[in-house]
């Protein structure tokens, strides 16, 4: 029993890999590294799908020009619901009987903001007067006013606003500290209200109600409501600077009262929202010369949002393969360092993208038209490790041997191009362990980061890391 016991502890671990395979299966472990070539590349506009809307004004430290943010948003409809109490119960009435809100609003509900909570600042709120159709994409370079979607009789509020209001209450206070209760901007729409028709009501609250009562049928869900009732608003920044809002939601509030037996009831407040289960477009302003100035540094390379600077990457793919035509790529690995930011408020002011996705070249903009998910063979995912500073593509061997198989067929073949992107996962569930990849989009809120790399980078080069097995 001794002798078994000693002899079973040998510690000698190198066949250890080949005891567990056949013969014909043993392979020899080989690696390599490569330099890459990175550089900026200019996006001049984006594809404007994301689960947020922005709105104001905010200076760009890099560039020193402005960058404005304006959003058109549709308002939602929940199909078979009862958005109004039976008639014959309603008191909120005008002075000829008909239906009449008590009080009507528009409310921008605010989920972050960056920059400072009590700049000063200006929006003009629109009427659309038609619906932006969802039969063709939208870029945050289309302008609603130039595509002449603004009803130009119709709804015209002026607002001042800043992102923190000052009269609110202690106790509000601290729920908006605490994340339970947001900030939002509240525009009043209780003057009278002239439709398309001619027709005018007591205030928009009411011209939404008489629709509700006298055609239901428009309010059968979002489309013929947008098509028959309200075809959106359009929310322009007009003035003020110091802040940017990521808006959560827009909600159109509408008020009124009823009777229940002898008693009245104050109605809960309706609410129609504006979401991103309806068509949302947002539209950014910036000064693109001096994008393109801050974009030819070959020092480095940048990735900037929202409108701004990609980063590209030419992968050496012809050397990782020579002499390995017959082997498999067990992994290949690229870290994209971050440098220090040049210019003092960056790090106060912008913040780095949170995530990366790394596509062909040729994909940069049918990846978000065709709402595609990384499929970790043309395209990855990678998220910003901030005690590393770094950004670290762990395995990207099948984009590899996808390159290598298309070589010389496009211009573009060994080219892929890094893109900060919104990501949201849908929880795990019964046959998940873990949260997967829901949606992927263009990440449009400001970002800022620079790294290593460009045709006369300082610094280390920027490698690949490729690991091989060799058959036998």
């Amino acid at each position: 029993m001794a002798t078994i016991a000693i002899s079973s502890c040998s510690e000698d671990t190198t066949d250890l890999g080949n005891s567990l395979t056949y013969g014909v299966d043993q392979f020899v472990i080989k690696s390599d590294t490569f330099d890459i070539e990175t550089r900026s590349i200019v996006a001049d506009s984006v594809l404007s799908r994301s689960n947020y809307s922005y709105l104001g004004r905010m200076k760009d430290p890099e560039t020193g020009s402005y960058v404005t943010a304006d959003y058109t948003t549709q308002l939602a409809i929940l199909e078979d619901d009862d958005y109004f109490v039976p008639r014959d119960v309603l008191l909120s009435l005008d002075e000829d009987g008909n239906p009449a809100a008590d009080s009507c609003f528009m409310n921008i509900v605010i989920n972050s903001y960056m920059g400072d909570s009590l700049a000063a600042m200006k929006l003009n709120m629109r009427e659309l007067g038609k619906p932006i159709t969802e039969d063709r994409l939208y870029y945050t370079n289309f302008n609603p006013t130039k595509a002449g979607y603004i009803r130009e009789d119709g709804i015209f509020e002026k607002k001042i606003y800043s992102i923190t209001d000052l009269t609110d209450s202690d106790s509000l206070r601290a729920l908006k500290k605490k994340g339970s209760y947001f900030n939002s901007i509240r525009i009043p729409l209780n003057d009278p209200y002239t439709d398309k028709d001619g027709v005018t009501y007591k205030n928009y609250g009411s011209y939404i109600m008489r629709k509700y009562y006298d055609h239901p049928e428009y309010f059968k869900n979002s489309q013929t409501f947008t098509e028959k009732v309200c075809p959106g608003f359009y929310f322009q920044t007009t003035d003020g600077l110091g802040v940017m809002a990521e808006v959560l939601r827009t909600q159109l509030e509408v008020n009124m009262h009823f009777k229940v037996d002898t008693n009245v009831v104050v109605a809960a407040p309706q609410m129609f929202n504006g979401t991103e289960e309806v068509l949302q477009t947002s539209h950014f302003v910036s000064d693109m010369d001096n994008i393109k100035r801050l974009a030819s540094d070959e020092t480095c390379t940048y990735l900037k949002t929202p409108e701004g600077i990609f980063t590209e990457v030419t992968l050496p793919v012809e050397a990782i393969k020579q002499g390995h035509e017959n082997d498999t790529i067990a992994s290949a690995r690229i870290v994209f360092r971050r440098m220090n930011d040049r210019f003092e408020l960056s790090d106060e002011v912008l913040e780095e993208p949170a995530n990366l996705l790394m596509i062909e070249r040729d994909s940069l903009y049918s990846f978000f038209e065709g709402r595609s998910l990384p499929n970790n063979k043309t395209s990855y995912l990678a998220t910003y490790n901030k005690d590393k500073n770094s950004y670290t593509f762990n395995n990207i061997s099948g984009l590899i041997n996808h390159m290598y198989a298309r070589r010389g067929k496009e211009e573009n073949w060994n080219k892929a191009v890094l893109v900060p992107v919104q990501v949201t996962k849908a929880a795990a569930t019964s046959t998940t362990t873990a949260a997967t990849v829901a949606t992927v989009s263009n990440e449009l809120k400001m970002t800022s980061v620079r790294l290593v790399g460009g045709k006369q980078n300082q610094h280390a080069p920027v490698r690949i890391s490729v690991v091989y097995n060799q058959n036998k």
